[in-house]
């Protein structure tokens, strides 16, 4: 019976890997960072510089010199074999990562393979994972290699180096080498940092121009990343940015928060591996990474899928319940899903930041704590009160955010429109032609109209004369947004901007001496249909 169980999970784990390919191939974005990658490495066999490399996307190569150089065989076969590589290679990531994992939760022998198997397609039913696939991305291997390493399957004389050529791949499993400090592991903290160095010294002496290019500044440009305050950057920073803090205040704020976040789960790692769990503690470590980076793409977070699973495999039903409902934010878009039953605005900020949330809320709270003390199952009365607890304790939760207003700033689809923009039909599509706005004008300060779309509105409109400036606010407090004044036809200027929900936009036209002579708000919020 238990081996028909675990030939279903596999069976299901299978199927759920082929077709999570094959629709990535019929994509005609597909592995869209794999491509960058290839591009990059292309350029730079061509002499060219590898950060100067700009993808048809606009994506350029991000990572340090070293990971160039782990890539570089790629570059010897045709880019379509290397896509279908890059999936299969993914896709076994995602066994090998669920292997420990799997033993962790699995009390007894006889339930191994069923916990591996379990395990295994949670990760690749969670939004990580199938962004790793539709992207072909790195960030599955860098998992795979700081969690053998930090759960001490690799031989004694080797740990430490795992990490260190991680970290040489991307920067964020540098906070291991912390971690083995703290918990006593220097020489595993040593070999970390050695071949960290060694790596760097490898790429510089292969690479001198690229590596300079790097650690002397790239290295530091967070913006050619992306758009940091999108939804899906769900780390503090990111957070903070859509909170709608400001710029001077920001890194201060933020800095503070990830000292927190870091040394509490740390010190709480340090706990789990003096208990002898280093396999929890190297998710903990894992899940302050993603906390504490300045970008955690959704492609970053495998940790917290991890850490779900260990939760669900705990005893207890607060710490079950928190399993699942981290589980849930894994797999599940809740600011998307749930955006038509979220009727207030702090309720949609609480769905659509819930991954981050989870995961500070998890560093905060000792995830080791919660997911490992073995507590003996009691009776159905008290498991009853428990699921009480935890209901009332989840429903003051979303309570709080509800009486909450949207905060000021917490817009991250707003996007005002540049001339470069204006041919485009879905961004400018009110008036196209300067017969279309001479018509469309009413003689008012502002004319515009609305379109809908399943994340956002979309406005578009012409102004009178007697607009100097036109600015938007998405919330009550919030700082105003400029909107562009465009003229690309004679006759009436045209504005065309979006945002994610105008319940509570304003949008305000001023004159040259700075007096507002319009106001739309009552519009704005018809326009989303509430």
């Amino acid at each position: 019976m238990r081996d028909r169980r675990v030939v279903l999970l596999w069976s299901a784990f299978a199927a759920v890997a082929l077709v999570s390919a094959a629709l990535v191939l019929r994509r005609e974005d597909r592995l869209s960072d794999l491509h960058i990658y290839y591009g990059a490495l292309l350029d730079l066999r061509a002499g060219r510089p590898l950060y100067g490399y700009v993808a048809e996307n606009g994506g350029p190569f991000t990572y340090p010199p070293f990971a160039a150089l782990v890539l570089w065989p790629i570059t010897l076969v045709p880019e379509s074999v290397v896509q279908v590589g890059w999936l299969l290679a993914t896709c076994a990531a995602v066994v090998v990562v669920a292997v420990p994992v799997g033993r962790l939760l699995a009390r007894g022998r006889s339930r191994r393979h069923a916990a591996v198997a379990v395990v295994a397609l949670a990760l690749m039913l969670s939004a990580p994972v199938q962004s790793n696939l539709r992207f072909g991305q790195v960030s599955i291997f860098v998992v795979l290699l700081a969690l053998l390493d930090g759960m001490e399957v690799v031989p004694p004389r080797l740990r430490g180096v795992l990490v260190g050529v991680a970290s040489a791949i991307k920067l964020t499993p540098l906070l291991f080498v912390v971690y083995y400090l703290a918990a006593g592991r220097y020489r595993d903290a040593a070999r970390a940092a050695a071949t960290f160095l060694a790596c760097a010294g490898l790429a510089a002496a292969v690479l001198p121009a690229e590596s300079w290019t790097y650690w002397a500044g790239t290295v530091l440009e967070t913006s050619r990343i992306g758009n940091l305050a999108s939804l899906g950057n769900q780390s503090l920073h990111g957070m903070l940015l859509r909170l709608g803090l400001d710029a001077g205040s920001l890194p201060l704020v933020w800095a503070a928060l990830v000292g927190v976040v870091c040394a509490v789960a740390l010190l709480r790692a340090r706990q789990l591996a003096a208990q002898g769990r280093p396999g929890h503690a190297a998710v903990l470590v894992g899940c302050a990474t993603v906390a504490a980076s300045p970008v955690s793409w959704t492609h970053h977070q495998v940790w917290p899928v991890l850490a779900a699973m260990l939760l669900i495999g705990a005893t207890g039903v607060a710490r079950r319940a928190a399993g699942v409902a981290l589980l849930t934010t894994m797999v599940v878009s809740l600011g998307a899903v749930l955006s038509a039953v979220s009727m207030r605005p702090g309720v949609q900020f609480l769905f659509e930041n819930a991954r981050a949330l989870g995961v500070v809320a998890l560093c905060l709270t000792g995830f080791g704590g919660v997911a490992v003390v073995a507590a003996r199952t009691r009776r159905s009365r008290t498991t009853g009160r428990a699921w009480l607890r935890t209901g009332v304790a989840a429903a003051t939760a979303v309570a709080f955010f509800a009486v909450q207003p949207l905060p000021a700033g917490a817009d991250p689809t707003f996007k005002a429109y540049a001339l470069d923009d204006v041919a485009n039909p879905r961004y400018f599509f009110v008036c196209r032609s300067a017969v279309e706005c001479a018509s469309y004008d009413t003689g008012g300060p502002v004319t515009f109209g609305t379109r809908t779309e399943k994340t956002k509105v979309r406005v578009n409109g012409v102004v009178s004369a007697a607009v100097a400036r036109l600015e938007y606010q998405s919330a009550p407090g919030g700082a105003p947004r400029v909107i562009p004044l465009l003229s690309p036809y004679p006759g009436p200027r045209v504005f065309s901007f979006r945002s994610a929900t105008m319940v509570h936009g304003r949008l305000v036209a001023y004159d040259a001496g700075g007096h507002p002579i319009a106001t739309f708000d009552d519009e704005l919020a018809a326009a989303f249909g509430r």
